[in-house]
């Protein structure tokens, strides 16, 4: 299941310029940002999934975006959305489990109580990660991310593997791709290794990238570090 045989093409990105696509035509769609890590999430869910071939990219540019996407897609203008039995859904958590419960493919979420109770607190913890980690960026990253990081590091020993549940689920998914992008940022900026002290959240990076679902949505770390800066550091 990690592997892939053929790695996909992936399509233009869609700007002001473009036509959109024949909507509500039957084919499902994920319309995406190839640098967003919130519409990441539901990308390597899909991916895991296989469905590949079930659910089509539609990759938006955000910074020249067009003009029929909020008219005629998403009234929110913003990405994931979802397009799927003649409607549109958004918000990246409810879509990572709006592909578990409704498409084909290795089920994400456990059925063990307990799990999923973890599960649960993980996922609504995920919005307070991602604040704590961003305010740190005018701060002091080491003290006040690493609140954030420890947190992590301590829910990856609750269970036996190297996953937040043990075995892979959503909730890898859907911390991933801002990990990914902290790492790069602050190792860049602040010179600070987040997985230093923190071995169980380095095994879990480590596994992750051996992944092919999640490998193949991996943003440009050069952007990602030109992004960060800009938004928040104001270079």
């Amino acid at each position: 299941m990690h592997a892939s045989s053929v790695k996909e093409v992936l399509p233009q990105e869609l700007d002001s310029t473009s036509q959109p696509p024949p909507l509500f035509d039957g084919t499902t769609r994920l319309y995406i940002n190839y640098q967003c890590p919130y519409a990441q999430r539901v990308w390597i869910t899909r991916n895991y999934k296989g469905l590949q071939d079930k659910i089509k990219l539609v990759p938006i540019d955000l910074a020249n975006r067009p003009a029929w996407y909020k008219e005629k897609v998403y009234p929110e203008n913003k990405v994931p959305s979802l397009e799927h039995d003649n409607k549109i859904i958004g918000e990246s958590l409810d879509l990572v489990r709006y592909l578990d419960a409704h498409f084909e493919g290795p089920a994400l979420l456990p059925n063990d109580p307990a799990k999923r109770e973890f599960a649960e607190e993980l996922l609504t913890y995920t919005d307070t990660f991602n604040k704590t980690v961003y305010s740190s960026f005018k701060g002091d990253v080491v003290k006040e991310a690493g609140v954030a990081f420890d947190y992590l590091e301590s829910a990856l020993q609750k269970f036996e593997g190297p996953f937040f549940l043990g075995d892979l689920s959503l909730v890898d998914f859907v911390y991933i791709p801002f990990v990914e992008r902290f790492q790069i940022f602050i190792q860049e900026v602040y010179k600070y290794d987040i997985t230093s002290g923190r071995p169980k959240l380095a095994a879990w990076i480590e596994e992750l990238n051996k992944i092919d679902a999640y490998t193949e949505t991996k943003a440009d770390p050069e952007r990602v570090i030109q992004s960060y800066k800009k938004r928040y550091l104001g270079q």
